[in-house]
């Protein structure tokens, strides 16, 4: 029986994809933070699934890995993630940490965790990143760095474990249709809420054009079985690709942005995500 880890289980992207490899016949290890969530994939999924309590920014709970994960280890999936929205202005150091910490820090560490029981396996790395790891928009830049970030790492992993054969992939979503962007709203009002009164008037354009683009976003959302089914050619195709992207609204806007001048892409993404043409 092939085995996974896949950080991020408890809902979303995670929960989907641990599901779909416990029914087809692997031991899925399931990293979540909360017990609870743990059980209730127990209950969908069956004793195919081993629930592990796991913060990816928690080192004992990191190094406890090593006390339930087996000696061979077939694959990882990298998917537990956050996105901190907001204007960069507006950005805390706390804030661009937080986002750092989890969604690059935090899966550097959980990989160099299980290498070895990788290595043991030859197996495969599957990082969850986003068309935000390649094309930035105004009001995520906090998330598309740390996608950017994390496009890196696994460019220069797929390169560095090559003399094991352990295979590396990214995979990337556009909006999908989970509850990170089913809550996308709320989380854009706590972020124009928590911002100063003088940051909060400057872009108060912005903030208009971004509700607007967050209610159209969440309406075209792909099902997240298109992105299980990247995650899964990932780990089972006789040849992995290096990139996952997923749906043709992912395609196009790399095709685009591979082809654009800079300037025309900055005015596109400005007018899709309605930064004003001008103050007052």
């Amino acid at each position: 029986m092939k085995s996974v880890l896949i950080t991020g289980a408890a809902r979303g992207i995670g929960r989907a994809t641990a599901l779909h490899f416990a029914s087809d016949g692997w031991k899925v290890y399931a990293g979540v933070r909360n017990p609870a969530d743990g059980e209730a994939l127990v209950s969908e999924g069956g004793d195919a699934i081993v629930p592990l309590t796991l913060d990816v920014t928690n080192d004992e709970q990191i190094g406890a890995l090593g006390e339930v994960l087996p000696d061979r280890l077939d694959a990882l999936v990298n998917n537990a993630g956050i996105a901190i929205d907001g204007p960069v202005e507006a950005l805390t150091r706390d804030r661009l940490r937080q986002q750092f910490e989890v969604n690059v820090d935090g899966q550097v560490a959980v990989t160099r965790a299980v290498l070895p029981r990788l290595r043991a396996a030859q197996g495969r790395i599957v990082f969850i990143s986003s068309v935000s790891g390649r094309v930035a928009t105004p009001w995520t830049g906090a998330y598309n760095a740390s996608k950017y970030a994390i496009e890196a790492i696994a460019d220069a992993l797929r390169m560095e474990l090559r003399p094991w054969k352990i295979n590396v992939s990214l995979v990337e979503p556009v909006n999908t249709a989970t509850d990170m962007w089913g809550l996308a709203g709320d989380v854009f009002d706590e972020t124009v809420a928590g911002m100063t009164p003088g940051e909060a008037a400057l872009y108060a354009g912005h903030a208009k054009g971004m509700r607007r683009t967050i209610g159209m976003m969440q309406k075209t959302a792909v099902p997240v079985e298109r992105v299980v089914k990247r995650i899964d050619a990932a780990l089972t195709s006789r040849r992995p690709k290096a990139r996952y992207p997923v749906g043709a609204t992912a395609r196009l806007q790399l095709a685009l942005a591979a082809i654009s001048p800079t300037p025309i892409q900055d005015r596109v993404l400005g007018l899709a995500t309605g930064v004003p043409r001008k103050t007052g």
